[in-house]
């Protein structure tokens, strides 16, 4: 089966018993619709004649218009370029662990989906929306001769996120100038790519920080929620006070009610008084793979950058300051 929306097209293939073989092209919605509907053990018998498909399961039966098979769209014929296998659980986190902070309708059209690019045997992962960023990487078994990069728009990413599952099964991601395929077992996924050119990540990597804060990530995420309950919904800014081992997170909103929460954490550096949007640091906190988290700081009007304490899990989060 193939579906299409002339971005994305999705082909499924799955055993059935075949009397006569042939091609039909139905309407996808009305098809889903019908077999949603139908009791899950049904079995389900498909005939097509004189432009019409009916489908039959016990005494239900639906009559369906069709269209010519051979004015469908054929996506066939990209020249792919780069080629790799990697196992589904780990392509699923890196996902994951980065897409969250892809744009959405962002008038800068290449914020709208992620980086993927390709360095040696690297495989890296970036995605920002211009007020934070998430990147991620792992280790590919075969290289690459030279350095490439596409970007794979959000739509795509989300629903790849949906296909990919835990397990160790590979996946193959095939790469072309204008194309991107992915081939899992009995499905085959393939999306157009974003025409743009990505911002350096490299340059928003924030350097020189020399306050770090080494936290549990489940306290200090349970922190910011609780904090977030009385957060503005159009700001959702949290201040963050820093002190000798100590985290204190402040809210405050427009009826001039405030939640504040204190949470011990390592830090031995200057008090440092910085504020984020609440929603982006919980967003991070909820992705990253690690028990604890490492926060570097600079000063009130710098960057923060967010890793997993541990650094076999190779991801980065940069998240910018609000105006206290």
């Amino acid at each position: 089966m193939t579906s299409t929306d002339m971005e994305l097209e999705m082909i499924a293939t799955l055993p059935v018993s075949v009397e006569e073989e042939g091609k039909i092209t139905v309407s996808a919605r009305k098809f889903l619709d019908i077999v949603r509907a139908l009791p899950g053990n049904a079995t389900i018998s498909l005939n097509a004649k004189d432009n019409k498909a009916v489908v039959k399961a016990g005494k239900s039966r639906f009559s369906l218009s069709t269209l010519p098979s051979d004015d469908f769209p054929d996506s066939e014929g990209a020249n792919y370029i780069d080629e790799i296998s990697l196992p589904q659980s780990a392509l699923k986190s890196l996902l994951d662990e980065t897409s969250f902070a892809m744009a959405s309708q962002d008038v800068r059209y290449y914020l709208n989906g992620l980086l993927l690019e390709r360095e040696e045997t690297t495989l890296r992962a970036v995605a920002t929306d211009g007020h934070r960023l998430a990147m991620g990487s792992l280790t590919t078994a075969n290289p690459v001769a030279e350095k490439n990069s596409v970007i794979v728009p959000r739509k795509a990413i989300i629903e790849l996120g949906r296909l990919l599952n835990e397990t160790d099964d590979d996946v193959k991601l095939a790469f072309s100038n204008q194309q991107i395929k992915v081939e899992l077992p009995d499905i085959h996924f393939t999306s157009k790519l974003i025409d743009g050119q990505f911002p350096n990540y490299e340059r928003v990597l924030p350097l020189g920080g020399d306050k770090e804060v080494l936290a549990e990530r489940d306290e200090l995420k349970q922190a910011l929620s609780r904090a977030a309950i009385l957060s503005n919904d159009k700001h959702r800014s949290v201040r963050i006070n820093l002190d000798t081992d100590q985290l204190k997170a402040t809210v405050t909103n427009q009826e001039q009610e405030s939640a504040e929460e204190e949470i011990s954490v390592d830090y031995k550096g200057s008090p440092l008084e910085i504020a984020f949007n609440n929603a982006y640091l919980l967003d991070l906190l909820n992705a990253i793979p690690d028990e604890k988290v490492k926060i570097l700081f600079t000063d009130e009007t710098s960057s923060a950058l967010v890793t997993p304490a541990d650094q076999k899990f190779e991801r980065q989060y940069v998240v910018m300051p609000m105006r206290l």
